[in-house]
């Protein structure tokens, strides 16, 4: 016992009683982007597939399966918590998943007989862990809130109100669940809100549209790492990802690579076709210096040949 009185204070541990404890290791739940206790979030523009992003690595841990590279060791209890969508919408989703695994369960806002409630609030905190506890035979290892400006009513000037949602957040984390929040980007591409949300936070992941996209494709995105606890090397490398539906079955697939790859593709092409470094540059929205990297690693790789 740590308790100093009656008044339920805690002494602090000396450095020896801390190097004695043991703890468990975090489980992995989506190796190695998610464990056991990580606070993530992910946001991007509105229309870019946050949601989508989202419910496939929610089914993803549900049904033991891999995505985007990243892959579930076992089949791991999730809750997701949608706070925009009908049942009938998130029912159509539903279906382009590869399979409905049991272990994926849905809050939906709108079909709820009981209002969620606001997850910055007390009353909404209580509500989500009463909800929690019903389940212990499946506790969720992920809960994934969608989103966090319909379950909290947030927006940039309401810094109070993210302190009370970071304090749950971290209790959720103390009780062994990882949270993932959907988040909208700003104008500039940034998380809408304070930068420091980030604090206490794990993983961000910045959802970008590629320079070169086309509507015909559909929904085409870049993943960045825009923090990563944890994670190192080719571990936190952009992905470029594509999600396509499966004509035969009515489902979906997603198709990925290192978005890198994909940018050197598309400057060998544009200097192929003629233009220059700077040209080409300007024409990916990226720096002049970057440009000309680009078409030496695609002189290296002998994309080049024939070109002068």
């Amino acid at each position: 016992m740590h308790r100093w009185d009656r008044a339920g204070l805690e002494r602090p541990r000396t450095a020896p009683e801390l190097l004695a404890r043991r703890f468990e290791a975090p489980v992995p739940l989506l190796a190695p982007l998610l464990s056991t206790g990580t606070l993530a979030l992910v946001h991007g523009p509105r229309g870019l597939g946050k949601s989508f992003l989202a419910l496939h690595l929610a089914w993803a841990v549900a049904a033991g399966e891999s995505f985007l590279g990243w892959r579930a060791p076992q089949p791991r209890p999730v809750l997701y918590v949608d706070g925009e969508m009908t049942d009938a919408e998130l029912q159509a989703r539903l279906r382009l998943l590869p399979s409905q695994p049991d272990g994926l369960q849905l809050l939906i806002a709108h079909a709820s007989q009981y209002p969620l409630g606001d997850l910055a609030e007390s009353d909404g905190q209580a509500r989500l862990r009463r909800t929690l506890m019903l389940m212990m035979e499946a506790r969720p290892a992920l809960v994934v809130l969608d989103n966090l400006a319909s379950l909290t009513g947030f927006s940039a000037e309401h810094h109070d109100r993210w302190t009370r949602l970071q304090h749950f957040l971290l209790s959720m984390r103390v009780a062994g669940h990882a949270v993932l929040i959907v988040h909208h980007s700003n104008k500039r591409g940034l998380q809408r809100g304070t930068s420091r949300r980030e604090d206490a936070l794990d993983l961000t992941l910045g959802l970008r549209r590629p320079a070169d996209h086309a509507p015909r494709e559909g929904l085409r995105v870049e993943i960045h790492f825009e923090k990563a606890r944890g994670l190192f090397g080719e571990a936190v490398a952009p992905i470029e990802a594509r999600m396509a539906t499966d004509p035969a079955s009515g489902r979906v697939g997603w198709q990925w690579r290192r978005a890198e790859e994909g940018e050197l593709e598309r400057a060998a092409r544009l200097l192929r076709a003629g233009l220059k470094p700077g040209q080409m540059a300007l024409e990916l929205g990226i720096s002049r210096s970057k440009g000309y990297e680009l078409r030496a690693r695609a002189l290296e790789r002998g994309l080049l040949e024939g070109v002068p």
